[in-house]
């Protein structure tokens, strides 16, 4: 079957984050939402359909726990896209990931303990450590002839210092790093050596290109499988965030345990009905879809390269390795944080995330959404380089 990416489905008046709060928040209907880590895409077919199955039905009571055809949907997509085998008892169902991970701080740490994360990173990462009264610790990623890589070095200095848990993202949101088999076994050692507990944001690890591969870094080694917890969802990969439905990964019982006991204790005892059946007929039918929609941004991001390379030079593209998210680097414009939010917002019409909101590292750079149809990925890009042009 071929499933169609280029056909623009209106958004406007949908509670739609992405389109409906730009217009509200600006008051400009001509602004072009490319920002938050959404797709402009419908979902696949075989989904809407099993949500009409179950709507059918018309009683949408308590759910007794998590069915096993879930639990069995997870682990078989797991195994088939990744090579993981896991276990259906591993699993906990959560409303989010971002929320899953809020339950694993106040779960596993203390008020006033440490978290690392890797900056520049997701700008949840620092709410949920901070509003939750942790100390914040930061691990800069370098910039190395157009590719992220870790300091390894400052990272050991910083789990010394009393690290309890980091928040790994992978593949990494805003850089686009998709972790190789030596970093990740690199990461984890250091992780084991200072008993630093690894929450894994592995929420875009199935939208990943040619020439790469995710590796959950569970499976570098049986000791990371006991010292990691892996967030994964349907909802990035299928277009699904609204349905506000995850997983949670861990192999090691007593931390599985001592999750959900919290999970308990704040009256959460099951997920969204309809997210889990979305979620089920993603993974069991989804797949061509998949390949497919991958495929197509493959097209995206080299529609956005050449753009860039023939039209906006001072503008570098990183190119991603995995996510439909690109970051820019837009240091050579010789401009400040605020005048690129102004530029961009106000000037060239386009909305997109800045890099300052990902903390250290992001100054200067600005992060774009191409998971749109071609034709509004070109009418962004003619907007930002025609802007430009006209303010040389």
């Amino acid at each position: 079957m071929h499933y169609d990416f280029d056909t623009v489905i209106e958004r406007r008046n949908t509670c739609s984050l992405k389109w409906d709060s730009t217009i509200r928040n600006y008051k400009d209907e001509d602004i072009l939402p490319m920002w938050v880590a959404d797709m402009d895409f419908q979902i696949p077919p075989e989904v809407s359909q099993a949500i009409e199955n179950r709507n059918r039905h018309g009683i949408y009571g308590y759910m007794d726990g998590n069915p096993e055809s879930y639990g069995e949907a997870v682990a078989d997509w797991v195994y088939k896209r990744h090579g993981w085998k896991i276990r259906n008892d591993w699993l906990v169902c959560t409303p989010g990931v971002v929320p899953a991970l809020g339950f694993a701080i106040m779960a596993f740490t203390n008020v006033g303990d440490k978290v690392l994360i890797q900056t520049p990173v997701y700008t949840p990462f620092f709410k949920v450590v901070k509003n939750n009264g942790r100390q914040l610790v930061e691990n800069q990623l370098v910039l190395k002839d157009g590719r992220y890589e870790i300091d390894f070095q400052d990272l050991e200095e910083k789990f010394k210092s009393g690290v309890k848990m980091m928040i790994f993202c992978s593949p990494h949101n805003p850089v686009g790093r998709v972790w190789t088999q030596d970093e990740l076994k690199e990461l984890g050692n250091l992780c084991i050596k200072y008993n630093v507990l690894i929450i894994s944001d592995d929420i875009h690890s199935d939208i990943i290109y040619k020439g790469n591969k995710h590796i959950p870094i569970s499976t570098v080694s049986p000791e990371l499988l006991q010292n990691t917890i892996t967030c994964i969802a349907a909802s990035k990969t299928f277009n699904l965030a609204g349905l506000s439905t995850s997983t949670v990964i861990m192999p090691k019982e007593d931390l599985r345990a001592q999750y959900k006991n919290f999970m308990s204790n704040l009256g959460l005892h099951s997920c969204n009905i309809l997210g889990m059946v979305a979620t089920e007929a993603a993974y069991r039918y989804g797949e061509e879809w998949l390949d497919q929609l991958i495929n197509y941004l493959e097209g995206n991001l080299a529609c956005l390269m050449n753009y860039f390379s023939e039209n906006i030079s001072k503008i570098k593209v990183i190119q991603p390795e995995g996510t439909f998210l690109v970051w820019l680097d837009c240091r050579e414009l010789g401009m400040s944080d605020d005048e690129l939010a102004r530029f961009f917002l106000h000037t060239a019409k386009v909305r997109l995330n800045e890099g300052r909101s990902y903390g250290s590292g992001g100054e200067q750079f600005m992060r774009i959404n191409i998971g749109c149809p071609r034709s509004i990925l070109m009418e962004g890009l003619k907007r930002i380089g025609d802007s430009l042009k006209q303010i040389k």
